[in-house]
């Protein structure tokens, strides 16, 4: 026998509960729409009896009845010394009274932290607020980030271990990067203005304690001079001077530096340098020794009689040959040039040594040749200084050829290139280069027979800025 549908008018309110209706009963179609109001909903329906039972916030599954948040911050109370800061978390941070402080990140944060800074008492600017990385990069650099503006406030987000820590809202800020110089020690320290200027006349350490960052300092200017070379006697040539290589990446004016520096200097960090700066080659025709720092090395000068090296040595008397090779091995912008030519004739008398800036000069007959002139640096990077002036107002000069010597009765010696090259002799021995400037010796007399000198010593020079 088939059941008749119970009338709504004989059942009773609230006559009929849960337990009443075996799961699955009543279907949708079975419910006219508008039949059941929000009052006979509530809190009658579970959360395991609805389709969905969770829903999905930025990209995480969230449980009906669960927490989560949404992406706000929470904002605490002013902090006023150095803190550590928590995902999801605001900070008022009061410089004011207790001077800089430093909020360190955390140190192993999920895509998607969120961490806002604000200055409480507009004083980040007298007092600054550094936000120390913790490991992970801000903005995508290896450095911690600095607020020095008052009234800033920053958001950051980190979102994966390339960019770390991204700012998403940043107001009344200036450079977001920490402001770090380097900090060093070694040799002869002369203070300049803005700038440690580093002098080395021997071996020794370059012991840099911070690197420093960009937004301060990070890189060092050098000068690289190497000992210059021998001379030689007999109406000999003159010594190549030993290489020179400098840089400008801080921008010294253009009339007081070197055509030859390079634009890029050495970038460092903390650790040691080692530094050796090459001594003179001896006579006869020594060759100069190396000056080393970091990656930067120079050629010690080549001795005479054609010898390579930095710059060459000048060809002897009557050999009718090129002078040295300068600039080997080859470097860009190069480090010297070659030695002057020798004569063929009779009495022709030895050829300059080549210097930084000019190649030596070729023996007339019956004199000797002038060593190549020397390169200059700005009295700012070389303070105090061995380097000799010259041509170009008070620049000083570095790695000048050696003079060559005369074979004959008649004619001048060469004199010595502007830069520590030394001038020949006749009679006599050639004159040594200059100490602490690469130069070249000079060359000695035929007769009576005379010895050339020794090259001079090189030096390093190294600067850079350590504060602002």
């Amino acid at each position: 026998m088939a059941l008749t549908k119970v009338q709504k008018t004989g059942i009773t309110d609230n006559a009929i509960d849960a337990d009443k209706i075996e799961d699955g009963t009543i279907v949708a179609a079975d419910i006219a729409p508008g039949t059941i109001t929000n009052a006979k909903l509530a809190g009658s329906i579970a959360n395991d009896k609805l389709a969905n039972s969770s829903i999905t916030v930025n990209g995480s599954s969230v449980s009906l009845g669960g927490s989560v948040s949404a992406g706000k911050v929470q904002w605490q109370t002013v902090k006023t010394t150095d803190f550590n800061a928590v995902a999801g978390e605001g900070y008022f941070v009061d410089t004011n009274s207790v001077g800089a402080v430093t909020a360190t990140l955390p140190g192993s944060p999920s895509a998607g932290d969120t961490i806002a800074f604000k200055d409480y008492a507009a004083n980040f600017g007298t007092n600054s607020l550094t936000i120390a990385r913790n490991g992970n990069n801000i903005q995508g650099v290896a450095n911690d980030s600095q607020i020095s503006t008052n009234r800033a406030s920053v958001v950051l987000v980190y979102i994966d271990a390339t960019k770390g820590w991204l700012f998403t809202n940043e107001s009344n800020v200036a450079d977001l990067e920490k402001v770090e110089y380097i900090s060093a020690t070694g040799g002869t320290i002369t203070t300049s203005g803005d700038f440690k200027i580093h002098s080395f006349t021997g071996d020794g350490c370059f012991v840099v304690s911070t690197g420093g960052n960009p937004a301060g300092s990070d890189t060092v200017d050098y000068l690289v001079v190497a000992g210059g070379g021998g001379g030689f006697g007999d109406a000999g040539g003159g010594g190549g001077a030993g290489g020179f290589r400098v840089s400008n990446s801080y921008g010294l004016p253009a009339p007081t530096m070197s055509p030859l520096a390079t634009p890029t200097g050495v970038t460092v960090t903390a650790t040691t340098y080692p530094i050796t700066v090459g001594g003179g080659g001896s006579a006869p025709s020594g060759p100069g020794s190396n000056s080393v720092f970091s990656t930067i090395t120079s050629t010690g000068g080549g001795g005479a009689n054609s010898n390579p090296g930095g710059s060459g040595g000048g060809s002897r008397a009557n050999a009718a040959s090129a002078g040295g090779s300068g600039n080997t091995p080859p470097v860009s912008p190069p480090q010297g040039n070659d030695g002057g030519i020798g004569p063929p004739a009779v009495y022709g008398g030895g050829a300059g040594g080549g210097g930084a800036g000019g190649t030596g000069t070729p023996a007339p007959t019956g004199a000797g040749g002038n060593g190549g002139v020397g390169s200059y640096v700005s009295p700012s990077l070389a303070v105090g200084c061995a380097g000799t002036t010259g041509p170009v107002g008070s620049t000083r000069y570095f790695s000048g050829g050696g003079g060559g010597s005369k074979d004959g009765p008649t004619g001048p010696v060469g004199s010595g290139g502007a830069g520590g090259g030394g001038d020949a002799q006749d009679p006599g021995t050639g004159n040594n280069g200059s100490a602490n400037t690469g130069g070249g010796a000079g060359g000695g007399s035929n007769n009576p027979a005379g010895a050339g000198g020794s090259g001079g010593k090189g030096i390093i020079i190294l600067r850079y800025k350590f504060q602002n």
